[in-house]
């Protein structure tokens, strides 16, 4: 028993070790990579830059369906920029968030996801040939011969038929595509399209041709937007935010390791392997649910760190009062965690009930600072009711230390 107990806690502890190293620093292995934490996790705009949107619907009376038809067409539009890591969500009935990490020009931006008029393609007699709801797709692509941008288009049935005979009609003269009066391009025709796919070229760059290839994929939004909030944010604050919190974050958790290692001793060093496991736990989940970190998140992280230890102070003091009642190590284990569970789930369940309303009633910072908090408690009430407990009586099993006094009696 007591052999099985030693390989436990030993192959537990290295394991924790071993994951906690591979987590934040990364690790190869052969043909296999493990990138590190902080490079999978995804950073607001706070940290990282770029242009924050909240584009307001100017319409009246307009139905949820067409509501998350516009958020869609928006999300469209803003993948088709090229940019990872963008944020296109409903903040309330008739406004909708955009943030496009990366790019600090934010009338390019605008230029993209704000078009909301009516898409045409419109012949040199000012002609209306096809709209954007004869759009069956259009995509970016390289031109062979001129290994130049090209924005690759495939049209519906209806709009092929439509488009076949006025570019047999066109050949040498100008369609020029409009969006509401706004003129997006104005290819020539060099010849009859009888397959509806076409080929715009005269793209200068694959970012031209990417917007081009954006609008005419979305076309027209249902709805009329306007731009109630544009800000450009700079990577300046991220640039010094970062590096400052990840120095808060290593000192305060060695201080509270230290704290507990000192205080609670064998204990102690248990809860900070269970510290260690809660962490990368967090973290995990963060990048597993692809939530956005922000600053407000990062002090809710570096809150919820110090929070996560008070669950492990609470079973320590049950189990140091049944030690001085001269019960055994095993008891008063069992009995600790017993007796401390009731104050554990109460404490951490007022948490949750205020984090939860932060996250249902606020916005922006404030919900990432509430998730953060959530995610945290939860982590710390696992870690502590199940990791704690399964190191503690591992290594109490061992019989290496048997003195209650190396327990906190």
């Amino acid at each position: 028993m007591k052999n099985k107990s030693k390989i436990t806690f030993i192959i537990s502890a290295l394991l924790i070790i071993f994951c906690a190293y591979a987590l934040s620093s990364g690790l190869i292995l052969g043909d296999y990579q493990i990138s590190s934490i902080g490079k999978a996790l995804k950073l607001g705009l706070d940290l990282k830059g770029g242009v924050y949107i909240e584009e307001e619907i100017v319409d009246k009376n307009v139905d949820k369906d067409t509501i998350n038809r516009t958020k869609e067409l928006l999300e469209l539009r803003v993948n088709n920029l090229g940019v990872s890591e963008s944020t296109v969500v409903l903040t309330n009935q008739n406004r909708i968030r955009i943030e496009i990490p990366g790019i600090y020009d934010a009338k390019k931006a605008l230029d993209v996801v704000g078009k909301t008029g009516k898409l045409r393609f419109v012949g040199p007699n000012n002609d209306e040939i096809i709209t954007g709801d004869d759009v069956k797709e259009a995509t970016v692509g390289v031109d062979q011969r001129t290994n130049a941008p090209v924005v690759q288009l495939k049209l519906k049935d209806s709009g092929a038929k439509k488009f076949a005979e006025a570019t047999s009609k066109y050949v040498g003269k100008v369609i020029t595509i409009y969006m509401d009066d706004d003129v997006v391009s104005a290819p020539q025709v060099n010849e009859a399209i009888p397959n509806g796919e076409a080929i715009i070229s005269g793209s200068k760059d694959i970012e031209e041709a990417k917007r081009l290839a954006g609008i005419i994929q979305s076309g027209a939004l249902p709805v009329k937007l306007q731009a109630a909030t544009v800000k450009t944010i700079g990577a300046s604050l991220g640039s010094e935010a970062i590096p400052t919190s990840k120095k808060a974050a290593v000192i305060g958790i060695l201080l509270v390791m230290i704290f507990m290692a000192l205080y609670y001793r064998i204990p102690g060093l248990i809860a900070d392997l269970a510290l260690a496991v809660y962490i990368m736990l967090t973290l995990l989940i963060f990048v597993g649910i692809n939530a956005t970190l922000t600053l407000p998140g990062i002090a809710g992280l570096l809150l919820s760190i110090g929070m996560a230890v008070d669950a492990n102070v609470l079973i320590f003091e049950r189990i140091k009062e049944e030690l001085k009642l001269g019960k055994s190590l095993k008891t008063a284990i069992d009995q600790g965690f017993s007796r401390a569970f009731s104050s554990i789930f109460d404490g951490n369940i007022t948490t949750l009930i205020a984090a939860f309303t932060l996250n249902f009633l606020g916005t922006g910072s404030v919900k990432g600072f509430a998730l953060t908090l959530i995610i945290g408690v939860l982590c710390s009430m696992f870690t502590a009711i199940t990791i704690t407990r399964f190191l503690l009586k591992s290594f109490a099993n061992t019989g290496w230390i048997k003195n209650t006094k190396f327990y906190g009696a």
